[in-house]
């Protein structure tokens, strides 16, 4: 989906942000309107939070299905919707006091209209943009699991796929950074990931222009102290990827860094935990490459004939999609970890991985003795260590 964006749609949403204070000389708000085809079904007020979702009111829908809802003025632009079973119309309060919704039960969160906001107008288009993008990559996943696709092929396209939605949500972002629709269109998600990467030396630029709008014009808004505080944290990391010289370690005898990701059951899993007594193979991969599977068989095998002598093995995902690592590693006898920072991670700039695959043998001491340099050599190393 690639609709124009208006000249005058966007300068309406960044004056409603500016004049927000002026604007609101209710102390309430009212959304209204009429759901078809909901006779006797329940339907929600939700206000969506910075961390959780919080019901305000309900009504049953009659025959006609009219509704209106009446609420207390948010001290500083916010965001709500309407829920129909597991359908969901999201909206913004801003300088609006009556939003107007027509929908229909059958398509109730893509086929609706709305009225008096222009936000929550743009907040719809950004909505469809992001179901396109959902739907394009969930089609691509089951592509892929068929094993009609490559490697190479799913994760390019799934690329291509976030990038459509990105160059849609930049408009609204970069016309009017100030506005709800930005912000909005920032936190959109596909499987519990965000589409702008605060890891992203791109996408951080979007958070920037979004985080010192809203620290300009709602210094005091709760959102604002977030998002600047999100924004700062990924900028001090993207900073402060300077890499440590570890180009002497097989000569040298020294503690390792610590890691500690999520695996596959999203339970933390610390290095330090693991090594005390092992030795560790650390190996940092991506799942989505075309010699990871080659990879795997390798360490499987030396899993299988040395893990009883005291080997183990700490893989790190640096891959993008989650769902794809997670459906690889399952399976997997050894640790599995992801680092979401993917290509920016922080504990992969510490090693100096430069590219992948990049492995790291740990003595039973806990000592970093070995870098290993030949994937062909590597069991040999592996024996010369235990």
């Amino acid at each position: 989906m690639k609709k124009q964006i208006s000249t005058r749609l966007l300068a309406t949403l960044g004056l409603c942000m500016f004049l927000f204070s002026a604007c609101n000389n209710s102390s309430e708000f009212t959304v209204k309107g009429v759901v078809s085809g909901a006779d006797g079904q329940l339907m929600y007020l939700e206000n969506v939070g910075i961390s959780n979702v919080v019901t305000l009111d309900s009504i049953k829908l009659a025959s006609g299905g009219k509704f209106k809802f009446t609420e207390k003025r948010p001290e500083y632009p916010d965001f709500y919707r309407l829920r129909l079973n597991n359908q969901k119309i999201n909206f913004s309060i801003d300088s609006t006091e009556t939003v107007s919704i027509l929908a229909d039960a059958g398509a109730f969160a893509t086929s609706y209209s709305v009225e008096g906001s222009e936000n929550s107008k743009a907040i719809k288009a950004i909505t469809l943009a992001q179901l396109d993008a959902n739907q394009a990559i969930s089609r691509l996943r089951k592509d892929y699991e068929d094993k009609m696709i490559s490697d190479t092929t799913y994760r390019s396209k799934v690329l291509a796929a976030a990038d459509a939605y990105k160059e849609i949500a930049r408009k609204y972002i970069y016309a009017a950074p100030m506005s709800t629709a930005a912000y909005f269109a920032l936190f959109q998600q596909i499987d519990g990931l965000l589409f702008f990467d605060l890891y992203d030396r791109n996408d951080v630029k979007a958070y920037g222009a979004v985080a010192t709008s809203y620290d300009h014009y709602y210094p005091e808004s709760p959102r604002s102290k977030h998002l600047y505080n999100l924004t700062l944290q990924s900028m001090k990391v993207l900073r402060a990827q300077r890499p440590v010289d570890y180009s002497n370690v097989e000569t040298k005898e020294i503690s390792f860094l610590d890691i500690e990701l999520p695996d596959v059951r999203g339970e933390v899993v610390k290095l330090s935990d693991v090594a005390p007594g092992k030795v560790v193979l650390i190996n940092f991969t991506a799942y989505q490459t075309e010699w990871s599977p080659a990879l795997n068989m390798a360490l499987g095998e030396l899993y299988t004939k040395y893990h009883g002598q005291g080997l183990e093995i700490y893989q790190v995902s640096l891959d993008s999609d989650s769902h794809f690592w997670r459906n690889g590693a399952s399976n997997l006898p050894w640790i599995s970890v992801r680092d979401p920072q993917s290509v920016y991670s922080q504990v992969a700039g510490l090693y100096n991985v430069k590219q992948l695959p990049a492995l790291f043998i740990l003595d039973r001491k806990g000592n970093l003795v070995k870098r290993v340099e030949d994937v062909k050599k590597l069991e040999a190393d592996v024996k010369a260590v235990l």
